[in-house]
């Protein structure tokens, strides 16, 4: 659009054409814009279902002799399936935020339902 001779844009041409990597800028929306807006959103949205997840652990879970709970991903499949489709991808959230630990990369129903998943 900022090429368009025909654009009664003027918001667009006053842009720079491109950010630089090291810019603080650089990858993220525009501050203000909607586009900003539905990625808070998204970001405070899977932070509630990682705390979902994790006080559903230490509900269906077992405290071990080291004091954290425990519990196998079949179990945890079952129960939180219930909830949200999105189980292996809020685990895997949650395992970057370093609140669980199961071995692995990935968590497959069926294959890895004796994987253990301890909450830390």
């Amino acid at each position: 659009q900022r090429k368009n001779p025909f654009s009664s844009n003027d918001r667009l041409a006053s842009k720079p054409a491109h950010t630089q990597r090291g810019d603080p800028t650089y990858g993220r929306p525009p501050e203000g814009s909607r586009t900003e807006q539905r990625g808070k959103d998204a970001h405070s949205h899977v932070g509630k279902e990682v705390e979902e997840l994790c006080l559903i652990i230490r509900r269906t879970g077992v405290v071990g002799e080291d004091g954290h709970v425990s519990v196998t991903f079949g179990q945890l499949f079952e129960t939180y399936v219930t909830i949200s489709n999105k189980v292996v991808g809020i685990l895997l959230r949650a395992r970057k935020h370093g609140l669980v630990h199961f071995e692995g990369e990935m968590l497959w129903q069926g294959k890895d339902d004796d994987v253990v998943i301890t909450l830390l």
